[in-house]
């Protein structure tokens, strides 16, 4: 299927690198509130007191910490209740325990619908045993004149909503799962390249287009590339591709790609770019496996600019030098790969004896220009 409506988003969103939604809650402090919060854990212990009112989301995960293990039972109190005079509404609250940074309705420990007063709604829940360990939220709200199931993402006029830390043990340990955002992004190596991994388990939701949990690939591109192409074709569900830059800019994106939809396919121009995010995700909230794919076409030895340096002896045996003799210069292959950095400064006359016969290119890295070497 084609999701039109994605693609304003996309193109206006600019830095969109997100998780829990926190621009929640009431507008007003006053009438309907949560009164209290109980939750003992393996360690530590939740002992909440409301009112005073506050308008949007009372953040306490900073200070309020309990540890529950995966597997294990609990019992949450929970008193919905009033700063002030008694209306109707609902209340609900909920784990993230797979951290992918949205409150699913799995993760809902338990309702309430009634006007205050109201007796403690106590509830028990059991951690499902493939929680997430680390640190995660507990979410309470109270929505007067709300309905269930409610949204924990929403905002209104009256009521509350309060976020405290819990910590998870004994369950999913996902240390071995690079990728889960920018600052831990999976470096892509020389292309042709092919990376075979899954979104279900250990992957959170860093990137605000969906909701679904997505992993983060970085990639630099090198000025031989004409253009890169990106695939999951062979992907178990309905997929979301995109390649941002540093700054959070949308340089291409696919949902459903002609070929292999509903998986995702692109083809984007690096010239000029420097480093970029390829973010793989799920459409809406599905998650599954892939193996992306990615490869390039270069640009042709004619289409090489002439370079304002000397190159020589060209063809040689192994000698090297450039003039100017000052500036940094890389030599690759024709598909891009590095196998030399130096400063002609210090590495006038390089030795290249241990290079196999063949063509090869010279790039002057502060001005971009390429020339051609043999080596004989």
């Amino acid at each position: 299927m084609k999701h039109f409506y994605l693609s304003l988003l996309l193109l206006f969103s600019g830095r969109f690198f997100a998780q829990y939604c926190t621009n929640v809650g009431p507008t007003s402090t006053v009438d309907s509130n949560v009164e209290s919060v109980v939750l003992n854990g393996v360690v530590g212990a939740i002992n909440y007191t409301g009112c005073p009112g506050i308008i949007g989301l009372q953040d306490l995960t900073q200070n309020v910490n309990v540890t529950l293990n995966a597997g294990a039972s609990y019992t949450i109190s929970v008193k919905f209740g009033t700063c002030g005079g008694n209306y109707a509404g609902a209340g609900e609250a909920w784990i993230d325990f797979d951290q992918n940074g949205n409150f699913d309705a799995y993760e809902s420990l338990g309702t309430w619908a009634g006007t205050p007063p109201a007796p403690v709604q106590v509830w028990s829940f059991t951690v499902p045993p493939n929680a997430v360990n680390g640190v995660t939220r507990l979410r309470v709200m109270q929505r007067e004149a709300g309905t269930l199931p409610l949204n924990p993402c929403g905002t209104y006029q009256w009521g509350s909503v309060t976020d405290f830390g819990i910590t998870l043990a004994n369950g999913l340990n996902c240390t071995g799962y690079p990728g889960d955002d920018q600052n831990d992004a999976i470096v892509v190596g020389t292309l042709p390249y092919t990376d075979t991994r899954s979104t279900e388990i250990c992957y959170s939701n860093q990137n605000f287009v969906y909701p679904s949990a997505d992993i983060y690939y970085y990639f630099e591109p090198n000025p031989l590339l004409a253009s890169v192409r990106v695939s999951l074709c062979e992907s178990s569900f309905d997929t979301f591709l995109s390649v941002v830059d540093m700054n959070g800019q949308v340089i291409a994106y696919n949902d459903d790609a002609t070929q292999c939809a509903p998986s995702s396919e692109l083809i984007f121009d690096p010239t000029n770019l420097g480093p970029l995010y390829i973010i793989v995700e799920g459409w809406g909230s599905l998650t599954g496996d892939y193996t992306l794919h990615m490869d390039a076409t270069y640009v042709g030895l004619d289409e090489l600019t002439q370079a304002p340096f000397q190159l020589y002896p060209n063809p040689s045996s192994g000698k090297l030098q450039v003039k100017p003799d000052t500036g940094k210069y890389q030599l690759t292959d024709l598909h891009g790969k590095l196998l030399l950095s130096f400063d002609s400064a210090v590495s006038a006359g390089q030795n290249l004896e241990h290079i196999a016969p063949g063509t090869f290119l010279l790039l002057q890295t502060e001005t971009g220009k390429i020339q051609k070497w043999q080596k004989l």
